[in-house]
């Protein structure tokens, strides 16, 4: 240790090395980098810039749909880069700038479907103190403190990152630098880093998703008391949307950072990765605002050459 030569880039190692599929990959990764963007891109101004639509449900859906494009921004355009042949290198500070702002988005889409959970628990089950309980001041308070939580956790993984020391190989065993994957190459001990990554685990990965569960079950046994099939439907059309996606997001995201950090396990999380990188933010625009009819209203408004 006292003779050790830190590494100065990584080398990503991909998700496959044959030349026809890395072809197929590039385009289909391309199209959904597109759509991401796109389609979240679409769900924000619309958001924005449509009054009838400054709601807390939708205050909340437009800070998930920044937090879409930033995650797959943090990831995909450099994965692809790789795909095209331009080499899968990344320097150092790239590599912690990359698990920084990956770790700070994720981090907040989990405290975030926490909120829109609550927030669909208080239209549901106490409708008559919902502009109480989800005043403005409230909305922002509570987007605030999702964005702020999770800055200070990947404030405080980085920096324990960056007191480790890389000394060889450097060869890391994914599309993307993300924390699993980065211990196994330090030759420092990382001992307070696991403690710390199993502490934020089990705040966001299980703490955050008991409370998703308990504000549904309240919501599911509610919306069993209501008499009208119709008000039913409505009810759970309103809430299936977020289940489907809190359902995805979090089996990939525990999947990855919950299980132990082996070599075998790397290369199951691949896909784990790709699921919660390009599928979700993909899927979430589709899944809760493209099929709304306020917000397809909303796009003509903003957007009426386009839609």
């Amino acid at each position: 240790m006292n003779n050790y030569t830190d590494v100065a880039e990584f080398v990503l190692q991909g998700v496959s090395g044959d030349p026809w599929f890395q072809a197929s990959l590039l385009a289909f990764f391309s199209i959904f980098y597109t759509m991401a963007v796109t389609g979240n891109t679409l769900i924000f101004m619309a958001i924005s810039l449509n009054p009838s639509l400054h709601t807390p449900m939708y205050f909340f859906l437009a800070n998930l749909a920044l937090m879409d494009i930033v995650c797959t921004s943090t990831v995909l355009p450099k994965m692809l880069e790789g795909l095209v042949g331009k080499g899968s290198h990344i320097s150092y500070k790239g590599c912690l700038t990359q698990i920084f702002f990956l770790t700070w988005f994720l981090g907040a889409e989990l405290l975030l479907l926490t909120a829109m959970a609550y927030d669909r628990y208080v239209a549901i089950c106490r409708p008559l103190h919902y502009s109480m309980l989800m005043s403005r001041p409230v909305c922002v308070l509570l987007a605030g403190s999702v964005w702020a939580i999770s800055a200070i956790n990947t404030s405080v993984h980085t920096c324990l990152l960056a007191r480790l020391h890389f000394c060889g190989p450097n060869q890391i065993r994914h599309f993307f630098c993300e924390i699993p994957a980065l211990l196994l190459l330090s030759c420092s001990p990382t001992t307070l880093n696991n403690i710390m990554a199993v502490i934020a685990d089990v705040y966001f990965g299980v703490i955050n998703f008991l409370f998703t569960m308990v504000s549904y079950s309240f919501i599911i046994a509610s919306i069993l008391r209501i008499r009208s099939a119709e008000g039913k439907r409505r009810a759970f059309s309103t809430c299936s949307a977020h289940l489907m996606v809190v359902t995805l997001y979090y089996s990939t995201i525990i999947y990855t950072y919950v299980q132990p950090g082996s070599g075998s396990s790397m290369e199951n999380s691949k896909v784990a990765a790709l699921l919660y990188t390009a599928v979700s933010p993909t899927l979430n625009p589709l899944i809760y605002s493209l099929r709304n009819k306020d917000v397809k209203v909303a796009l003509r408004k903003v957007f009426p050459c386009v839609c």
